[in-house]
């Protein structure tokens, strides 16, 4: 692929927001590939779930290990097929992921979790906290305490990582943030504990659950996010709000998920749109006022409320239809791994070269929203 010189930002912020969906994840690392090798390097990465793990695997390490780690820790989740996934009908490839996603579930997934043996809270019995899931995620903890240098996101020189989690006891969505403060294990652990197969985590006393639960797309921290700046922001959704009438139980399951998982980006991106329009109302105001009224204390109130940024956004959608399987989000058959990461390149590539946030934005326009034109769907 060509690469592209730093021009393709336009001197912008560049922003990477990363939703949940387990295994589908990989799809994300193809996508900041790409972004890297086109000097489109993110100064921010925004992650919730395994949005957050590749998140704090790009952003808790140095520029020439970010990759290196991405690739460590998905080789190393990634179970081996048992027939070559290239070489064989649709049929079998089907069946080799269904076996895929059991192996996970009966055996879990080693470096990321593993199923509690002869568990009382399975059989409905009072557990710690701590302890209530179907699966253990210690060998998550140990996986990210070796694949992520926590001491380097304090560094000057680091990118900006914020994860954000659901505190159990009054359905509050954190933000844990970099440019706050120190982030470490816990909360990247936090961001993706997902019940009831993922136990709670606890940060600070506070007990914690997936950010998923409460909204899979972070969008709105980076359209909330002061002192405004013009932004590019690339976000990836990993599952689909819209799809066909389903007829079985299986396409039922993976509506049912596809629709509480997705993306809800378009009522923020409206609210945004409002609220921006606004504010460059309020900036056009103030500029037209006559010279003896723009001190006036509270004018200059009001007049901070104005801003002239523009944000854009570019979608990148997951393509797969994983033949509407209801586990596709614990398929990590490796074929199906790198069948992602291969097609977040590949569509993350074909933005880059449209490029289309370098095209001139009317004065009075705020947000604007690229879409990728979608290529023909596989399985």
């Amino acid at each position: 692929m060509k690469r592209a010189s730093k021009s393709r930002h336009g001197d912008r912020r560049v922003a990477l927001v990363l939703q949940g969906g387990g295994a589908l994840g990989a799809y994300q690392a193809g996508v900041y590939q790409a972004l890297h090798e086109h000097d489109l390097t993110p100064d921010w990465v925004v992650g919730t779930s395994i949005g957050a793990i590749n998140a704090a695997l790009i952003a808790g390490n140095a520029p020439s290990a970010r990759l290196p780690r991405l690739e460590e820790f998905w080789h190393s989740v990634a179970r081996d097929d048992l027939l070559d996934m290239e070489r064989v009908p649709d049929t079998l490839r089907r069946s080799n992921t269904w076996l895929a996603s059991l192996d996970a579930g009966m055996r879990g997934v080693p470096g990321f979790f593993s199923p509690r043996l002869f568990n009382p809270f399975a059989a409905g019995m009072a557990v710690a906290p701590e302890s209530a899931s179907f699966y253990d995620t210690q060998e998550l903890s140990e996986t990210l305490a070796r694949l992520v240098d926590f001491p380097h996101l304090g560094s000057t020189d680091a990118m900006r990582l914020t994860v954000s989690a659901m505190r159990v006891t009054s359905g509050e969505l954190v933000r844990f943030d970099s440019a706050r403060g120190s982030l470490g294990v816990e909360h990247i652990m936090a961001s993706g504990a997902l019940p009831p197969g993922f136990p709670p985590v606890r940060v600070d006393g506070e007990l914690y659950w997936d950010g998923g639960l409460y909204s899979n797309t972070p969008l709105d921290i980076v359209l909330d996010d002061e002192p405004r700046t013009d932004t590019l922001c690339f976000m990836v959704d990993l599952w689909r709000a819209e799809g066909a009438e389903p007829t079985t139980l299986e396409e039922v399951q993976t509506r049912q998920k596809d629709v509480m998982f997705a993306s809800r980006s378009n009522q923020h991106i409206e609210d945004y749109r409002r609220t921006h329009d606004l504010r460059r109302a309020v900036q056009a105001l103030h500029a037209r006022l006559p010279a003896k009224h723009k001190d006036d204390p509270e004018l200059q109130k009001i007049a901070a409320l104005g801003c002239d940024t523009t944000m854009h956004i570019v979608r990148l959608p997951y393509p797969g239809k994983d033949w509407h399987m209801a586990s596709k989000d614990i398929n990590f058959s490796r074929g199906s791994i790198q069948w992602r990461w291969d097609r977040g390149y590949r569509d993350a590539g074909r933005a880059i070269e449209q490029a289309g946030w370098l095209a001139p934005v009317p004065s009075h326009c705020g947000v604007v929203v690229h879409e990728l034109a979608r290529e023909i769907d596989h399985d």
